[in-house]
């Protein structure tokens, strides 16, 4: 029995299709204009191999952007003179989707903006206010700006380290989620803060880390844990909730 058949996560919040192209762009460093989108088409195709594996409910509309992909790079490896007839302005079979990404950009920006405004206003008159500003200047970033593309993509990199597998030792393996929630709430009652790569041993299996993963999901849906980054695609730390609430008090 694989490990997401013996222990489902149901996740409550998603993002979509759109905000996954923006992960990749942003964390690829290229211009939003001028998609390379060979490598943007491989990579999106990569997660959702691994959003597959680690059975995330992938709505429709993923399916659909990856459809959308691969024609517009079936187009652009055409020559020119053999593309479908288009519009003049449309001679780019990208643009359509950077008109797409451009504008949900936009609305993600001003949708943050409103949302860090909406924060200031429930804390100024918070007793703790210096603290709070002390932690902005900090320039961590809370688990509302971590999402699941960030997760998947540590995922994804230690899941590259794994060593190889034996049919037979697949066979013998007993970890289950379950068993890897408990751990990983052990671990953080002893320590104040794990970096996600060293919750992974160096010669963990593939069967282990994704244990070991959707274990880390679950707990971060039933709100015992909690993940920060220093800055975008660093390291991320897993905080216990109670330990935070102790610091704090």
């Amino acid at each position: 029995m694989s490990p997401v058949d013996e222990y489902k996560v149901e996740l409550d919040v998603f993002e979509g299709p759109l905000d996954l192209l923006l992960y990749l762009i942003k964390k690829s460093e290229v211009d939003i204009y001028d998609i390379p989108i060979v490598q943007i088409t491989h990579q999106y195709m990569e997660y959702m191999n691994l959003m597959r594996m680690l059975d995330l409910n992938i709505a429709g509309e993923f399916i659909v952007m990856a459809a959308t992909l691969m024609m517009i790079k079936s187009r652009m490896l055409l020559p020119i003179e053999d593309r479908p007839d288009m519009e003049e302005e449309e001679d780019d079979p990208r643009w359509d989707l950077v008109r797409q990404l451009v504008e949900y950009k936009k609305f993600k920006d001003v949708a943050a903006d409103l949302q860090k405004k909406e924060f200031y206003q429930e804390n100024v008159f918070d007793l703790r206010s210096d603290n709070i500003a002390l932690a902005d200047e900090e320039g961590g970033v809370d688990l509302g700006d971590i999402g699941i593309f960030d997760l998947i993509s540590a995922f994804k990199e230690v899941l590259s380290r794994a060593r190889p597998e034996e049919i037979g030792e697949i066979t013998a393996e007993r970890y289950t989620t379950a068993d890897k929630i408990a751990n990983i709430l052990s671990m953080l009652k002893s320590r104040k803060e794990i970096i996600f790569s060293k919750l992974f041993s160096e010669n963990a299996s593939r069967h282990e880390i994704v244990c070991t993963f959707l274990a880390l999901l679950e707990l971060i849906r039933l709100c015992q844990i909690r993940v920060r980054q220093d800055r975008h695609f660093s390291d991320i730390a897993i905080f216990a909730l109670d330990n935070e609430n102790e610091d704090e008090a």
